[in-house]
């Protein structure tokens, strides 16, 4: 029998360190703890669902109630008070609360409407001076505040395909120097000049490709600001894999189909820029075909991406339009809309 039941509520838009003071101190406290997580899309576009996952990976002994119909009102009236009590007393489902934990106003009301101990933690943002909103007008900026796992989750991931020699190279870096961010380089490129043998790599040499690269995107994901520029990723992989052997290892078929819904926006950088003939390269003919082949996977695999087109400072210069208009978490066939 559960003698101490704690419960804390919020919209965790996004989860900080302060919210996880809260939880930690109930979780130390606490034989079980509760958290309840706000549906709240006129304060933020994270998804519900992407939030309480962050609860459920960081602390996997609560347990998460989901309040998709929750009141949107917040303020000291007596009206929305009564709203907010009522609501949670429905979601509770005669759970019976003994603590309830927060750092805000509400809690002397709501601790009463539960019964419950009024259990006020760090109200007066002494140990962790932040607030959501803060974070979500620049989450760089107090990005000490926020776990690894939440901070890249609030990065927008660009990535740039396309055959050799279409300026992915130029465009990922140079857009990483104007927007003070970093951006990740080919990996198989690197990889490839290092291991290449008559300039061939082998099945599982492709896979370590993928993997490599994957490694290091998640560290740079780490340390951007707002954006992460990659060139290329698992897809160009899979189709040198088809080149170099007719076939693909399963493993790098897996990296490939979780790159379908890992990167925010896709460009494709078309051919219509001369072609650098350097030794590494084979031809541009083998490039035409290659790009046939890229834009064909990603017709396939139902991936939406732009087209980039013209010289690299128009192609630059569209990329920037885009992520003006861009929001994360928004519907991308808005995006779509609005710039036609």
């Amino acid at each position: 029998m559960v003698s101490k039941r704690g419960l804390t509520l919020g919209k965790y838009a996004p989860l900080h360190k302060g919210h996880q003071f809260v939880i930690e101190t109930a979780l130390a406290e606490m034989d079980e703890v509760l958290v309840m997580v706000y549906d709240c899309p006129e304060v933020t576009a994270i998804p519900l669902t992407v939030r309480v996952n962050w609860l459920r990976k960081l602390y996997p002994t609560i347990e998460v109630i989901e309040a998709w119909d929750g009141p949107t009102e917040v303020g000291d009236t007596p009206e929305i008070k009564k709203k907010h009590e009522e609501y949670i007393l429905q979601k509770l489902e005669s759970k019976k609360i003994t603590h309830f934990y927060c750092s805000e106003f509400y809690g002397e009301h709501v601790s009463i409407a539960l019964g419950a101990v009024n259990r006020l933690v760090d109200s007066d943002r002494q140990i962790f001076p932040i607030s959501g909103t803060q974070v979500r007008q620049n989450p760089y900026t107090f990005k000490k505040y926020l776990h690894p796992d939440i901070y890249r989750d609030l990065i927008t991931n660009v990535v740039f395909l396309g055959a050799p020699s279409t300026g992915k190279t130029t465009i990922a870096s140079q857009l990483a120097k104007d927007y003070n961010t970093v951006w990740m380089p080919e990996y198989g490129r690197e990889y490839w000049e290092k291991h290449q043998i008559e300039r061939r790599l082998s099945l599982s040499q492709l896979v370590e490709i993928a993997q490599g690269h994957l490694e290091r995107e998640e560290t740079l994901l780490s340390q951007a600001n707002q954006y992460l520029f990659t060139d290329t990723n698992a897809l160009t992989t899979y189709q040198f894999s088809l080149y170099y052997h007719k076939t693909v290892a399963p493993e790098l078929a897996q990296l490939t189909h979780q790159a379908i819904s890992r990167y925010d926006l896709v460009f494709l950088c078309d051919v219509d820029i001369p072609y650098d003939c350097t030794w590494d390269r084979s031809g541009e003919t083998n490039r035409n075909i290659f790009q046939k082949q890229i834009h064909n996977d990603l017709i396939i695999r139902k991936i939406p991406f732009f087209t980039l087109h013209g010289n690299l400072n128009t192609r630059i210069n569209f990329v920037k339009n885009v992520l003006s208009r861009y929001q994360k978490y928004h519907n991308l066939l808005d995006l779509f809309v609005k710039l036609t």
